[in-house]
């Protein structure tokens, strides 16, 4: 046996033997990706305190990686079905690995987001890389049940990536949550050398690089602006790149429509499936993504959770997300895709219904059953609706479908921390305002404890400091009078230090819950339209499905 696989998937007699082993080196790579970013959150003051980040540094730290990886995946992707899919993959990983080197290696919020930058270029070729491989690689009997693996390693990296870094950030500094990508990327190179077998479209017509530029340019203005204008007005830059968005959009849908080999076909769109399903995984992620964001602020601020402990207390979510993809596995034979995705998406609805009960009162015990049911329905949603958008694709074209679910997902993903993101930064400074009116305080404070929920704590720290010091002051006076009134001093301070950080908790916690409302409203409408999308299965396709669950059994 050959060390390095040579032979092309396409030109094997039957299914390739070690396609299981080649599925684990792919959701491997998959799994680095995604806790690229969720890692981050937890990182993120580790961070902030080392490079002196402003708030503005900082969301360009976590979304420098997400602009790229969106705009390119869709030409990428094509490249990668003409020329080599494995050779895509083991590209981006060694530009992944390049990148989280680099990221280690900078003092300086530019060289992060730099790095990060090229981290999210070699991500948007492993993405697509990843989904078509598999569906390359595996018969479609068992493309389902792989496409349920591979989702629920998603799943489970959007929980891990904060327990890794939490377990590096209890004896490292920030930069090891950059190196720990670089042997985990060694080791998914030397995996799709040896397991993954080469993979290209049999007949592919020359690239439309023209539509391809188009896409890069209006998926990345509409990515930037939906992380520019909700964070930091709807300036010019935010205004042009919405600008930009819309007339590339207009140019690339009008190209694609009247180039005979496009990129993408936009006229899938127009098929209830195609549509409901990436519709679904846009809904379903802007969900995830918005309540991953405010949930590990809330752990780690108001609860007082380290970043060990936070991960930890994120475990409930990956391990529903192995239950819900079991069952997915089991009932989207039985009962078809539109009612396990529907059902995923009334579970998630229901997850952050439960979380507008968040108050300043509320425990650790509060976040549990809706973790579980998030998960549950990550589970439930995801792998059927995958399945759906890469059986809209010839084998011509399966890295365009992996870069068309993987872009609906980032998509959502950004939508949900922009909008809810939004919601939450909005909801929490006029309920802080409220909260403190009457009460004293220095300077600049409440406009600084304003700008975010660690910043306001950060606040009521700094007036606590000042109390001690005074208190130290009142200790060495000169008289007795001195000395009282320095007391005094030191004891309103105090008493405003405990005010503050009271009135940030609960603004916060009471963000938390309107911004849970909003983001039930959003997925539940969506679960409305998605359910509608979503055709019925015929006669025809019950018949099939139940005589392979008679094949299965035995019977």
């Amino acid at each position: 046996m050959r060390l390095v696989m040579k032979e092309p998937v396409e030109k094997m007699d039957g299914p390739y033997a070690r396609r299981w082993w080649a599925l684990g080196v792919l959701c491997l790579s998959l799994l680095i990706i995604v806790m690229a970013n969720t890692a981050l959150t937890v990182a993120a003051p580790d961070m902030t305190t080392s490079l002196h980040l402003s708030s503005a540094d900082l969301q360009w730290v976590i979304d420098g990686y997400t602009v790229p990886y969106a705009a390119l995946m869709l030409l990428l992707g094509a490249i990668g079905d003409k020329y080599s899919r494995r050779g895509a993959l083991i590209l981006g990983l060694v530009v992944f690995g390049g990148g989280a080197v680099a990221g280690s290696l900078v003092d300086s919020s530019t060289g992060v987001i730099a790095a990060r930058a090229v981290m999210g270029v070699g991500a948007a070729m492993i993405m697509p890389a990843t989904l078509s491989l598999l569906a390359a690689t595996f018969p479609k009997r068992e493309r389902a049940k792989a496409i349920v693996m591979w989702t629920a390693t998603a799943g489970i990296a959007i929980a891990a990536g904060p327990l890794v870094a939490g377990l590096l950030l209890e004896h490292h500094g920030w930069a090891s949550t950059f190196l720990i990508n670089v042997p985990i990327a060694a080791l998914a190179i030397i995996g799709a050398l040896v397991l993954v077998p080469p993979s290209k479209a049999d007949h592919h017509d020359r690239i439309d690089y023209v539509g391809g530029v188009l896409s890069v340019i209006w998926i990345g203005a509409l990515v930037y602006m939906i992380i520019e204008g909700p964070h930091f007005g709807w300036g010019v830059n935010a205004i042009t790149a919405a600008i930009v968005a819309a007339v590339g959009l207009v140019l690339f849908i009008v190209r694609e429509l009247r180039h005979p080999k496009p990129v993408l076909d936009v006229r899938r769109f127009a098929h209830r499936g195609f549509a409901g399903s990436n519709l679904a995984v846009a809904l379903f992620f802007l969900a995830v993504f918005g309540a991953f964001y405010f949930l590990t602020q809330h752990l780690q601020f108001v609860l007082g959770y380290g970043a060990l402990d936070t991960g930890i207390r994120m475990l409930p979510l990956a391990g529903a997300v192995f239950v819900g993809s079991a069952l997915t596995g089991y009932l989207t034979p039985r009962l078809g895709m539109r009612v396990t995705v529907t059902a995923g998406m009334v579970g998630g609805t229901a997850a952050l219904a439960l979380l507008t009960q968040v108050d300043a009162a509320s425990s650790y015990g509060t976040f549990v059953l809706p973790l579980i049911l998030l998960g549950l329905s990550i589970g439930l949603a995801l792998s059927p609706c995958t399945d759906a958008i890469m059986g809209s694709f010839p084998e011509a074209e399966l890295g365009v479908g992996g870069a068309v679910n993987d872009t609906s997902l980032e998509l959502g993903g950004s939508l949900g921390i922009a909008i809810l993101g939004s919601v939450l930064a909005g909801t929490y400074s006029s309920h802080l305002a409220d909260a403190t009116a009457g009460t004293k305080l220095p300077g600049d404070a409440l406009a600084t404890a304003q700008d975010s929920v660690g910043a306001g704590y950060g606040v009521a720290q700094g007036i606590g400091e000042q109390a001690r010091a005074l208190a130290g002051k009142a200790a060495q006076a000169a008289t007795p009078e001195q000395a009282a009134q320095l007391k005094a001093q030191a004891d309103q301070l105090a008493h405003g230090a405990g005010q503050m950080a009271d009135a940030v908790g609960s603004a916060f916690s009471d963000a938390v819950a309107h911004t849970s409302l909003v983001g039930a409203v959003i997925l539940g409408v969506g679960t409305l339209l998605v359910a509608v999308l979503l055709p019925r299965r015929a006669k025809a396709e019950r018949v099939e499905a139940a005589e392979s669950v008679r094949e299965r059994a035995g019977v």
